[in-house]
């Protein structure tokens, strides 16, 4: 079973406001040399800063290995993760084909000193069918995080921009500013850690929420190794993807409620 940690009833700060924004612009333009996420209004669609209350659940620590996503595959027959190079292609996406390939599963198992990295290349689908799959197998239940609930153990309940305050530091996560522009073992950042324990929240990869964002389309959250700035790694930071997307950028945890 996945480890988990336990977050506690009661308020935390959602959302950002324009200060923060604007922070997450600079950094950003600072990066890239560039103002693109400005000019794209990228963070404009963001929830307003305010406190929300939640009950008590608990979630995994870190994202879902693809050591555990293969105890899945091996036990369903479900598809390993993959894509072919069409469908890759109708995303329309800046990653190249070939770049999925070192992510991409053989005959049922993860690609070589790649088990305990984030699993990858899973659609909306495939992650609630994980979910159902070991919900089964613990006779407890797992699903989605809704997208404040991933907030708020990713963030703590004092409104920090990243999980370890509001100051960007590239040491802290996996990302394009100081990382191998590729995924990493889950848990290399422990001084990344959120106030709840959470690893991984920032950089890594995206994550799906169970929260919809209009017709087939859900929540991410969190930025990836592919980022950098890192404007989009901030918790507060949202954007949605179609359900159907298998994407080299984006994984999955689970909320354990039973």
């Amino acid at each position: 079973m996945p480890e988990i940690v336990e977050i506690p009833a009661g308020p935390f700060i959602a959302g950002s406001d324009q200060p923060e924004r604007e922070a997450a612009y600079r950094l950003d333009e600072a990066a890239y040399g560039h103002s693109r996420t400005r000019e794209g209004g990228w963070y404009e669609g963001e929830r307003a800063r305010e406190t929300i209350a939640t009950g008590a659940y608990r979630i995994t620590r870190a994202p879902i290995t693809n050591a555990e996503y293969r105890a899945f595959v091996a036990a369903t027959g479900r598809p390993a993760p993959d894509v072919d190079a069409r469908t890759w292609e109708s995303y329309r996406l800046v990653h190249p084909y070939e770049r999925t390939r070192r992510h991409a599963w053989t005959d049922g198992a993860p690609p070589h000193g790649r088990r305990d990295h984030p699993v990858v290349l899973v659609s909306h689908d495939d992650v609630e069918a994980y979910a159902a799959w070991l919900s089964g197998q613990t006779g407890k239940t797992w699903r989605l995080p809704t997208e404040i609930e991933w907030e708020k153990a990713a963030r703590g309940t004092d409104g920090r921009r990243f999980p370890w305050g509001d100051s960007y530091d590239p040491r802290r996560l996996n990302s394009h500013d100081l990382g191998p522009f590729d995924t990493m073992p889950v848990g290399s950042f422990p001084e990344g850690a959120s106030p709840f324990g959470l690893l991984d929240a920032a950089g890594q990869v995206f994550e799906w929420t169970a929260t919809p964002a209009g017709a087939g389309r859900y929540l991410v959250k969190g930025g990836s190794w592919d980022d950098k700035g890192c404007g989009v790694c901030r918790l507060a930071a949202r954007h949605s993807r179609p359900a159907d997307l298998k994407h080299i950028l984006i994984g999955f945890r689970l909320v354990l409620t039973e």
